[in-house]
């Protein structure tokens, strides 16, 4: 069973404006900078705590990047964070050049990322970053699964130097990891031991993960192993290509386009390492919409019941049996979950 309980929901991006106090405190040379959405991504919370250390720069993103860069040089440790639409996409130059082509010291903030933006719909909905940032010679990439992992992902940046990217949201989302927790950048966690198939997930998908997991074991007997792959670059390869040896089959979820993430990278690491089959939990190469986060999950395709029938998908393609019209492809079928687990 999950050893995993829901702790209740917080958003990610408060992880984030928390860590960005305690590194103030620690860090002398901590530097924040905002970009007109410093409420929205809790940069205001170094804001207000070291106001002489924090730097609006307006709606100049592009701007805020190449100053950092300036700071980072100078010796400071830059922290800028907006929308993962801005501060991936509109700063692509700016994050390859200045950025990451300088090997500068530049820790970037990704929020209101994912389709659980919700009512802010498609142009605000960053599904696509993962994918262009992880090309990106010398970046660190983090999707982390929750409140406390995005905390200490955020602090963990700071300790290294170079480039880091840290992705967060804006929606309330289940946190159940603790302080007991491991974590470290480029190590993936094994949250649940298994056999019978592996789910490697990132961001609020590993918390679905768990769910799914415990509904193949009680509704099929199968034993999921689930693997928290909070680090997209450097990813982990030994853990994950052992997770394929182990089970036979992978699944991977994301909330992030299907093509390009964390299921385009671990593909690249089993195609090379060791093949097996593999399905795809992601928004299936489409825009976002408007909607209320929890049903923008459940329209595109983001939940257990994806994850579930993913795995059953992957079982029979490893075990050689015909496709079919079974119904654990038709994921309406599915029953609810649990309430145990809700």
């Amino acid at each position: 069973m999950n050893e995993f309980k829901l702790l209740g929901k917080k958003a990610t991006r408060y992880g984030f404006g928390e860590a960005l106090v305690e590194l103030g405190e620690k860090y002398p040379n901590v530097v924040v900078l905002g970009a007109d959405v410093t409420g929205s991504v809790l940069t205001s919370f170094f804001k207000e705590k070291f106001p002489d250390r924090f730097f609006s720069i307006g709606i100049a993103e592009q701007n805020a990047t190449t100053i950092a860069v300036g700071m980072a040089l100078s010796g400071k440790i830059p922290f800028f964070a907006t929308y993962s639409v801005f501060s991936a996409f509109r700063n692509a130059d700016q994050l390859r050049i200045s950025v990451c082509y300088n090997n500068a010291n530049v820790k970037i903030g990704g929020g209101h990322s994912g389709i659980t933006v919700g009512p802010d719909g498609a142009t605000h909905q960053s599904l696509e970053e993962l994918s262009l940032l992880r090309t990106l010679p010398n970046m660190k990439l983090v999707v982390p699964c929750d409140y406390l992992e995005t905390k200490k992902a955020t602090l963990a940046v700071a300790e290294f130097y170079g480039p880091a990217f840290v992705r967060f949201g804006r929606a309330p989302v289940p946190y159940f990891t603790t302080e007991e927790t491991p974590f470290k950048i480029g190590k993936a966690e094994i949250f649940r031991q298994g056999k019978d198939i592996a789910i490697i997930a990132c961001g609020i998908m590993v918390w679905q993960s768990l769910l799914a997991a415990d509904e193949l074991w009680k509704r099929r007997g199968i034993s999921a192993m689930v693997i928290n792959s909070h680090t997209l670059k450097p990813i982990d390869v030994e853990t994950i290509v052992e997770a394929a040896r182990t089970c036979g089959a992978v699944v991977t979820a994301e909330e992030h386009q299907v093509h390009g993430g964390l299921g385009g990278a671990v593909a690249e690491v089993l195609a090379k390492n060791y093949p097996v089959p593999i399905e795809f939990v992601g928004v299936p190469d489409r825009f976002g919409e408007s909607g209320e986060p929890e049903e923008l999950l459940e329209k595109f395709g983001l939940t257990w019941k994806e994850i579930y029938s993913s795995a059953l998908k992957a079982i029979d393609r490893r075990d050689n049996k015909p496709q079919s019209n079974h119904v654990y492809r038709n994921v309406e079928d599915i029953a609810p979950i649990s309430q145990d687990l809700i």
